[in-house]
């Protein structure tokens, strides 16, 4: 087959490359959850849940530059956006325990987590842009 995987006698992806993907994303995803989790212990989860927001904003920054790159450079292999993509920053970023934990705090503080969630991650992101462009002309 012309996109590399492997084909049975009748055509078909074999099975395993059809589960390729998948364990790749697992993999990815288990790491990223791990270090998400090491993140918010190595960081204060008062006044403001700083490890969910620190894994937001470096996942995003990570999150766009490796997007970018795709787009721009092509690089990397589809193998390794799965996993680094789809599966470590897919887990390593976090809307679901950000909104928890937004629910959580004092109203004036719910506002601050949340405005610093999304404009952190979408600057960081923008700026993961950025540096996949200045790569690209290298």
């Amino acid at each position: 087959m012309s996109d590399g995987t492997a084909a049975d006698a009748d055509g078909s992806t074999h099975a395993l490359a059809r589960v390729e993907p998948l364990a790749l994303i697992a993999v990815g995803g288990f790491v990223g959850a791990v270090a998400r989790h090491a993140v918010a212990l190595a960081l204060p989860a008062t006044p403001l849940p700083w490890g969910t927001l620190a894994a937001n904003v470096a996942g995003s920054f990570a999150l766009g530059v490796l997007l970018y790159e795709a787009h721009l450079a092509d690089a990397l292999s589809p193998e390794t956006r799965l996993v680094l993509g789809t599966g470590f920053l897919s887990s390593f970023t976090t809307y679901s325990t950000f909104a928890v934990e937004s629910a959580g705090l004092d109203p004036r503080l719910l506002v601050a987590n949340v405005a610093a969630n999304y404009a952190l991650a979408f600057l960081a992101v923008l700026l993961g842009r950025f540096v996949a462009r200045v790569i690209s002309r290298w």
